[in-house]
């Protein structure tokens, strides 16, 4: 990576500088630069209870990073400087912090100063208590960049299967509503681009919304009015996708290798075979964005905080692949 990797810690209460202090130990950072956001103090916390010195060189602008390779640099916010830590708690300072290092980092990215970022778990409710009005860290990047929430799509992944989302986080009953041919043609065309960079060749296979893919209609009309125009568009533009197909076999047929990723029509679809396979050690990526995202498939886990029971496959993963997906963006 020619520039540095951009780390969010998140909620600083939760398991974010935990899992950082804890990476650092495993080496896990190796040959990397990355820029940590965040307040200093929940960092510093996790560091003494681990027994090891301060890793990271704190600034307060990015122009105080220097430019060796690798090196860990922590920039904390001016409005973060004397934040005060309630460690493995759900409190609203832990949404103002979020809420302002993502804000930092998304004015970074604007002004090309990394490639790609990294978030750390925060918690939604927190982060609007704080008044930062966004669903979580997808719609936050998504506006802040420019693109907007309708023009990103969702994926999440571990090394057998990939999945990616046309609707992400709406009550049930209004997904048949979300569903049009525009959100199922943009994913594709999105998760087509990604598995490339991945140097993946399977199709991409489609999911039906109901039981059966609609048994021709007889369970409902969505795949008849909308998914199966939605592939058609998608094969004449040239990408390699086949559906709908019945989400009760399609992810065990994709976990065998048939295909590169699959779409699912809602969250638990496609999320709950994920988990299944890859609970941690899956990685959550924002597809359309004008810079690589990923981040842990986990939450903030405060009841974790400082036992060490919370496991890192989930963030080494996240670290890995945002220096492979910006190696091959470069290539």
């Amino acid at each position: 990576m020619k520039k540095p990797l951009l780390l969010t810690l998140g909620d600083p209460n939760g398991l974010g500088p935990e899992l950082v202090c804890r990476a650092f130990m495993e080496n896990a950072f190796a040959g990397v630069s990355v820029v940590l956001i965040g307040p200093e103090q929940g960092l510093a916390y996790h560091a003494q209870q681990f027994g090891i010195d301060p890793f990271w060189r704190t600034v307060t602008t990015f122009n105080e990073v220097t430019q060796e390779n690798p090196s860990i640099h922590l920039l904390v916010p001016k409005a973060l400087k004397y934040w005060q830590p309630n460690i493995g708690e759900a409190v609203t300072e832990g949404g103002v912090a979020a809420g302002i290092s993502l804000e930092t980092a998304c004015r970074l990215l604007a002004e090309k100063r990394a490639d790609a970022i990294m978030t750390c778990p925060l918690n939604k409710a927190l982060l609007n208590d704080a008044g930062f009005l966004f669903p979580g860290h997808t719609e936050f990047l998504a506006e802040r960049s420019g693109v907007g929430a309708d023009n990103v799509c969702m994926h999440l992944c571990g090394d057998v299967l990939r999945v990616s989302l046309v609707t992400t986080h709406p009550p049930l009953r209004e997904v048949p509503n979300l569903i049009t041919k525009e959100k199922i043609l943009r994913c594709l065309k999105l998760t087509a681009e990604h598995t490339q960079r991945l140097d993946l060749t399977a199709p991409l296979a489609v999911c039906g919304l109901n039981p059966h893919a609609g048994e021709s209609g007889k369970i409902g009309r969505e795949e008849i009015d909308t998914i199966i125009p939605a592939v058609k568009a998608a094969q004449e533009a040239g990408i390699d996708a086949v559906g709908p197909l019945p989400a009760d076999t399609v992810f065990f047929q994709a976990a065998q290798g048939k295909f590169s990723a699959v779409l699912a029509m809602y969250h638990d679809q496609g999320l709950a075979p994920l988990k299944l396979l890859h609970f941690h050690e899956a990685v959550n990526v924002t597809l359309g964005l004008p810079y690589v995202r990923v981040s842990v498939d986990h939450g903030t886990g405060y009841d974790l905080v400082g036992t060490g029971k919370a496991s890192l496959g989930s963030f080494n993963a996240a670290l890995r692949l945002a220096q492979r997906l910006v190696s091959a963006k470069t290539k």
